[in-house]
């Protein structure tokens, strides 16, 4: 994987350079927000760690311009801050993940796995490219873009995992746990409302707008995608 790591330690950047590349990783750094920010819309990453406490431009103003330009790459928030309020706010900016200093290697790692685990199982990688056509519904796996009647959807990591993965199974029920795992990672514990949050988050972008709402609810069980006699499913 291609990891950009912005982080203005010079000791925390070299340890922290040093052992993702001996775990095989491709690395590339930046020292400040700012350089950081021209990297990270400049060259394709599989997953950025982000410290907080940038010089130029701090962590959440990174992350907030990065996630408004539509940026879908996965973020490690890498804080000295341990606060909720701080950690918080960073996943309420795009933030997929976070670890408080001092870590342990192993945990970075595998929190560096989990978070992009999901993206790669969904579309093979990045070289596999696909298009899911639901009725009027697109996903564009490769590009990470969904559009709903031509119209451009703006959906968050989450919300367009979500998505993919009903649209995958659509006319299925797909369970609250299979669809949890595909999202958040197998190995990772998610809260009992996490789920519904998101899926009413993704029901006011996919469905509001619209007269017929694809995404319903199997009492129960699970979530599943919509189809009737005028609607099919392909995938590419």
């Amino acid at each position: 994987m291609r990891i950009l790591i912005i982080e203005d330690e010079p000791r925390m950047l070299h340890l922290l350079r040093t052992g993702l590349y001996e775990q095989g990783f491709t690395v590339m750094t930046a020292a400040d927000g700012v350089d950081g920010l021209e990297i990270a819309t400049s060259v394709e990453f599989d997953a950025i760690l982000l410290d907080i406490g940038l010089p130029k431009l701090d962590g959440y103003g990174l992350m907030k311009t990065l996630r408004s330009r539509q940026s879908k790459t996965p973020v490690l928030m890498l804080t000295a801050r341990d606060a909720e309020d701080d950690i918080i706010r960073g996943l309420d900016l795009g933030a997929d993940d976070y670890v408080t200093k001092p870590f342990s290697f192993p945990e970075l790692v595998a929190r560096l796995q989990s978070i992009t685990r999901p993206l790669r199982e969904h579309t093979g990688g990045s070289t596999q490219s696909g298009t899911i056509r639901v009725g009027d519904v697109t996903v564009d796996t490769l590009r990470h873009q969904v559009t709903r009647k031509l119209e451009s959807i703006d959906l968050t990591r989450h919300e367009f995992l979500l998505l993919t993965s009903l649209a995958r199974r659509a006319g299925h029920c797909v369970s609250r746990q299979k669809l949890a795992d595909a999202i958040w990672g197998a190995d990772r514990p998610v809260g009992a409302t996490a789920l519904d949050v998101l899926v009413n988050s993704l029901r006011t972008k996919i469905d509001a707008p619209y007269s017929k709402k694809v995404i319903g609810t199997v009492r129960g069980s699970g979530y599943i995608f919509n189809l009737d006699n005028n609607l099919s499913a392909r995938t590419q």
